[in-house]
């Protein structure tokens, strides 16, 4: 790429990184994301810029722009051979172990180093945590073409022991709060994991480390409990009083069994008298079915009854003698 080439990517990246900055105080999470990409596509520029003549495994201090004074940025290239086989012993916070792989593969590549200091919460804001150290970054990069930019990452991963990372600037924890290890991948997700011994996190991929541990929320004053006043309490009831109700009761008890005794007599009552009317009432109509039979004389063609006793002879006046 030529000289003309170069300086109109530069003023590209510029107005992009100044255009973000200026929109920073209202950007949501992606746009924050986004932020974060574009600073990283610029410091990579930077890095570069101090690779003129460098040496494999060298690593090499960056200068950042002047208004993003407090990032710190450096630069080291490796062959990808022995990146594998002997790693890094120490590369800033970084350790890297051996057995450290790429994709896709290049012969040669860059590590760039970043240390965001204060502008870590700038770029990776996490609502409800408190970083205790700063935002550190590892990236890398093809080194095909040290005057290259705007590069795409390489993918490096760990397949034997995982990356150490070795905070030397941490901040306290508050008592009682648990410090977290929170690892951002290229996309801006958080992911969190336990701090070990001596202020370490591990990862297996590259991205941006942190400490934090989550915010204490202030406790509120303790309220005071509202009593409420007590119940009245009511005067136990007085023997005078159970007495009368018992009375009461009694009373009325015994009027109810009275009218029930009196209607139990009434329906006998009635009932004796309908029994005595049927029982006269089925003794007449015995007698007259057992009456004398009068017996049946034939009177020409016609039977009529006569009766079987001899009836009184008449007496004549004349035949009277006294």
């Amino acid at each position: 790429m030529g000289l003309l080439g170069r300086s109109l990517t530069m003023l590209v990246l510029g107005m992009m990184f100044f255009w973000l900055t200026g929109l920073r105080a209202q950007s949501t999470n992606g746009s924050s994301g986004s932020s974060a990409r574009a600073l990283d596509a610029l410091l990579q520029d930077y890095a570069y810029r101090a690779l003129s003549r460098p040496k494999t495994g060298t690593s090499y201090g960056g200068v950042v722009p002047s208004n993003l004074t407090g990032i710190n940025i450096t630069a080291m290239r490796l062959r990808s051979g022995s990146l594998w086989r002997h790693g890094v012993n120490m590369y800033n916070e970084f350790v890297i172990p051996t057995g450290v792989t790429e994709k896709p593969y290049v012969e040669r590549l860059v590590l760039v180093y970043q240390n965001l200091g204060n502008w870590s919460m700038q770029y990776y804001p996490l609502t409800g945590y408190t970083y205790l150290a700063p935002v550190l970054g590892l990236l890398a990069y093809n080194a095909s073409n040290l005057k290259a930019t705007n590069l795409p990452e390489l993918d490096i991963r760990a397949s034997r022991d995982p990356i150490s990372i070795r905070f030397s600037d941490v901040k306290s924890a508050p008592d009682g709060s648990v410090p977290k290890c929170v690892w951002f991948d290229l996309q801006g997700l958080a992911n969190f994991s336990n701090v070990a011994s001596g202020n370490v996190c591990t990862t297996i991929q590259q991205g941006h480390f942190s400490i934090v541990v989550e915010s204490v929320a202030p406790v509120p004053p303790p309220v005071s409990p509202v009593v409420p006043p007590p119940p009245p309490i009511s005067p136990p009831p007085s023997r005078g009083g159970r007495k009368t109700s018992t009375k009461v009761g009694i009373i009325v008890g015994s009027v109810l069994g009275g009218l029930l005794l009196l209607a139990l007599l009434a329906i006998l009552v009635v009932w004796a008298q309908k029994y005595k009317e049927k029982r006269k009432m089925h003794e007449m109509e015995k007698a007259a079915d057992v009456g004398e039979a009068l017996q049946m004389t034939s009177v020409g063609e016609t039977k009529a009854p006569s009766a079987t006793g001899t009836r009184t002879q008449p007496m004549l006046e004349n035949e009277y003698v006294p």
